[in-house]
């Protein structure tokens, strides 16, 4: 070989240079040249300078695949940090083809051998060339996977990765309180443990803290309405758990005669589940939980199954609640028709159960534990050259930090959770493993889990249906048009001056993006990394679980994007969906108790409606619930929207076509979610796209 001519490229930014002097090594197919010093004694790596130096190989070293940087501290000058552009590569001096092996990111002395790939495209380094030796084995060893079972601190070789990642700065990011949302009028109750003494005194609290929160407002006002007890399970905080049945589970006490009042007339329990309009809460999962112990006093845990019924009014109500898991006589079923406490009450202990499934499953496991498997297992298994880590981690980069601050807080010892959640921290273990024992693939697909449960057709469940769009629009991919091939095509999309005049029809994001890398299934399934990386959130993070349905391998390019689109859908608009509408429907305590002080009612007509306060957590017990419900519910300083991203490979070429396209169909969204809401008495904002934060970062 001639030769090889390197150009080391410094970023612009002011602070970008460093003293440090810089060893280069090409890594071929065929073998490897030893390190060369890039410059001279008296030259450094100033910010927006370029050095051009030529590499003679001793041998052929075959097509060039890595080239490695290895930054040494100069003797008398400042270890400085040093952030590097790329590093282009040309076979002579007026060669016009130029390969280029991009970095965009700082390097340090104490990095050791930092090695970046060609952005040629399509198919990954290591399936190219499989003989060649992995580099990314000192990054396995690196990156601790932190599993879904475990509740302890990341240690400190993950605690070293946040900092090398140190672009995300969230630590200095701060919480931003809405103009209607004052924790100032909540902290002066911290010191009173007794119960509300009526619900004067809650209207007070709630007044003062929720004046400008429409929602809240309409909560407030309906909270004892079955009507809205229903619309809640499709569209409050959490309506993941609701579900269509065909059949009465075995262990529910109820008979078609008990219920026929709440049915249409003429019509029977059989003929209401053949038609697909009776539904189900299940909180089984709460079973026999021992339940916390709140300023000094015991707490209560229930696992009700509540039945609901679709009308012919468009109305979700529920017509029967059974408290506990076992039927029996000392666990009666609640009916509409009983005392006005007694079925006030029923509804009450089912949405205390709601509020812990949805903080702990289908918050905190299924977006922020799904979140961070995901993200240290691409952070170990796909190097930052890799197609799918470049889309996959501006939706993953800040699940760490934010759960790390969760476990050190919340969830740790005098946390809100040990301190004021019927779910302590005894049972913070137990119930996230029942979680991840019953947290199966298909309910973290939209679609799927849509029409397994029964609500992709219901015309008022508007998280349905938004949340439909959103996944389809990430996802979904149409025909390609004017092309007689995807190689052909790719290539013009690849050329950064590339004018889209309608290639493709309806290419959208996630199942394009794949295409522009994989030609067809044989390749997708030769890519060691992507396998390597699917194989270790399947064990590592589900646990190896099969009854789950959570993918071991790729086979297709077809399951490699679906998979994709769970991923950055359950870490953007999922949490969106469960995060953001935490005060909105938490706000007026009642609605949504975090904890219960007196045990399920074993009989009926043993309470009044004075009672119903005795039941509901303490002063202080609430206030501190809201407090962190106001902080969790707003967005943060660096909030940023879906799909808007400032990596440099999204700025130019097919990938920013990608994400033009994206944005104009999120943009399509937005407009018929506020055009819907303008016509609804209690709108649905959740999943407007500006509403969705591109990943868990609160």
């Amino acid at each position: 070989m001639e030769g090889i001519y390197v150009t080391i490229r410094t970023s612009l930014a002011p602070l970008a240079g460093s003293y440090n002097i810089l060893w280069v090594s090409l890594i071929g197919s065929q073998c490897e040249c030893p390190p060369i010093r890039s410059f001279t004694d008296d030259q450094c790596l100033l910010p927006g300078s370029s050095c051009t130096f030529l590499v003679k190989p001793d041998e052929e070293i075959g097509t060039v695949v890595l080239v490695r940087l290895r930054l040494e501290a100069r003797p008398g000058f400042p270890n400085l940090d040093w952030h590097c552009q790329d590093v282009q590569l040309k076979l002579s001096s007026d060669d016009t083809e130029v390969e280029c092996f991009p970095c965009h990111r700082w390097i340090r002395t104490t990095d050791g051998d930092v090695e970046l790939r060609s952005n040629r495209g399509k198919l990954c380094i290591m399936l190219l060339f499989p003989n060649l030796t992995s580099f990314l084995q000192h990054t396995k060893t690196k990156y601790a996977m932190h599993q879904l079972r475990k509740l302890c601190l990341l240690n400190s070789e993950s605690l070293q990765m946040l900092r090398e990642h140190r672009a995300t700065d969230l630590q200095k990011k701060q919480k931003q309180i809405s103009p209607g949302s004052n924790v100032h009028y909540l902290k002066g109750f911290h010191d009173r443990t007794e119960p509300w003494t009526s619900m004067k005194e809650l209207e007070m609290l709630f007044n003062l803290n929720g004046k400008d929160n429409t929602v809240a407002k309409y909560v407030q006002a309906n909270w004892k309405e079955d009507a809205f007890f229903g619309y809640q399970c499709l569209n409050g905080c959490n309506p993941l758990i609701i579900r269509r049945i065909c059949g009465l589970p075995p262990n529910l006490a109820v008979t078609s005669q008990m219920l026929k009042d709440f049915l249409p007339e003429g019509s029977s329990l059989e003929q209401e589940l053949q038609r697909g309009t009776i539904f189900l809460l299940d909180y089984e999962i709460l079973d026999q939980l021992p339940a916390n112990v709140i300023n000094g006093k015991k707490s209560y845990l229930a696992a009700p199954l509540c039945l609901l019924h679709y009308n012919q009014h468009g109305e979700m109500k529920p017509i029967a609640i059974q408290l506990q898991k076992t039927a029996g006589t000392q666990n009666p079923v609640f009916l509409p028709s009983d005392s006005v406490p007694d079925w006030l009450l029923a509804k009450i202990w089912v949405r205390n159960a709601d509020f812990q499934v949805h903080q702990l499953l289908s918050h905190f496991l299924r977006t922020h534990m799904v979140g961070e498997v995901c993200c240290i297992a691409t952070l170990r298994k796909l190097p930052e050259i890799h197609p799918l880590h470049q889309l996959l981690m501006p939706h993953l980069k800040n699940s760490l930090q934010i759960n790390i601050q969760a476990r050190a807080s919340l969830l740790g010892p005098d946390g809100v959770f040990d301190k004021a959640i019927g779910c302590g921290l005894e049972v913070l273990p137990l119930l996230l493993a029942r979680g991840t024992d019953r947290l199966h693939y298909t309910s973290l697909c939209v679609p799927d889990d849509l029409k397994e449960r029964g609500l992709d057709k219901l015309p008022n469940c508007y998280y349905a249906q938004d949340a439909l769009r959103v996944w389809n629009a990430l996802h979904r991919y149409g025909t390609i048009l004017g092309s007689s091939t995807l190689e052909d095509t790719d290539k013009k999309l690849w050329n950064t001056n590339f004018v889209f005049m309608g290639a493709f029809f309806k290419v959208l994001f996630v199942s394009a993006w794949v295409e522009l890398y994989y030609h067809d299934d044989q390749e997708v399934q030769r890519d060691s990394e992507l396998q390597s990386w699917i194989q270790e959130i399947h064990i590592e993070g589900f646990l190896g679980f099969t009854h789950t349905g959570f993918p071991q391998t790729f086979q297709t390019k077809a399951e490699l994007s679906k998979y994709i689109t769970m991923v950055i859908f359950t870490c953007s608009s999922l949490h969106a969906a469960v995060n953001f509408s935490q005060v909105d429907f938490n706000l007026w305590m009642p609605n949504s108790p975090a904890a219960m002080l007196r045990p399920p009612p074993q009989v009926k007509g043993s309470v009044t409606e004075e009672d119903i306060l005795t039941f509901l957590p303490d002063v202080n017990i609430t206030c501190r619930v809201l407090s962190v419900l106001f902080l969790l519910s707003q967005p943060s300083l660096g909030y940023v929207p879906l799909c808007r991203y400032t990596e440099w490979y999204f700025s130019s070429g097919a990938p920013h076509k990608l994400v033009e396209m994206v944005q104009k169909d999120l943009r399509d969204i937005a407009h018929d979610i506020l055009k819907r809401n303008s016509k609804l008495e209690l709108a649905y904002p959740y999943l407007h796209p500006d509403n969705i934060e591109n990943s868990v970062a609160i």
